[in-house]
């Protein structure tokens, strides 16, 4: 019997392994943390699926550029009666003294897979291939920001790059926060920004 049972344990050792072992083994995304008068938001950062946007946000995280930037804007339902592509999201941007890097090429949501679901992180852009620093979080589903939306005229959609783990009420808070028109008054500050 003890031989039986060494034999199979044998067996399980060497069998291959499934796609759920493959998952399991994946490297974990890194985590990066904003902390603000409301509280921390915790977003999860793609590196795998969109590997240059992240590796951007990362760079401007590490170089210590949102420390003392800012969410400055915030477009919700009330305050967009031009538009008649409507969405919800927060906008973010670093600090103004801090290091600029070049602008990166979008990385369009046909590529990467994902999607402009609520509490997506996104990079902000006038063009393609125009984003930076600035970058927004999506309060709510916001499908018109994907590739062929009709938010951007151009149809290219916004290079989406992770999502918000924790820190729900902030990002709630923030999205109601004082403003004229889209820009918050004032602004709400981002204390410190770091990989959690």
């Amino acid at each position: 019997m003890q031989k039986l049972a060494n034999f199979n344990g044998f067996l399980a050792a060497q069998a291959p392994k499934g796609p759920s072992d493959a998952v399991s083994e994946r490297p974990a995304l890194p985590k990066v943390a904003l902390e603000t008068p409301f509280g921390t938001l915790v977003a999860e950062i793609d590196t795998a699926a969109a590997p240059r946007t992240a590796a951007n946000f990362l760079r401007y995280i590490d170089a210590g550029a949102y420390d003392g930037g800012q969410f400055h804007r915030v477009v919700h339902r009330n305050n967009q009666p031009n538009d008649e592509i409507r969405i919800g999201v927060i906008q973010g941007s670093r600090r103004a003294d801090s290091p600029a890097y070049d602008a990166i090429e979008l990385e369009r949501t046909t590529i990467t897979g994902l999607r402009h679901l609520h509490g997506a992180l996104s990079m902000a852009r006038v063009g393609p291939d125009t984003a930076r620093d600035q970058f927004f979080i999506c309060v709510g589903d916001q499908p018109e920001l994907d590739f062929a939306g009709r938010r951007n005229p151009d149809g290219q959609g916004f290079a989406a790059f992770g999502r918000i783990v924790s820190g729900w009420l902030v990002l709630e808070q923030i999205q109601n926060a004082p403003a004229n028109g889209q820009t918050l008054a004032p602004p709400i500050r981002i204390h410190r920004a770091r990989r959690a």
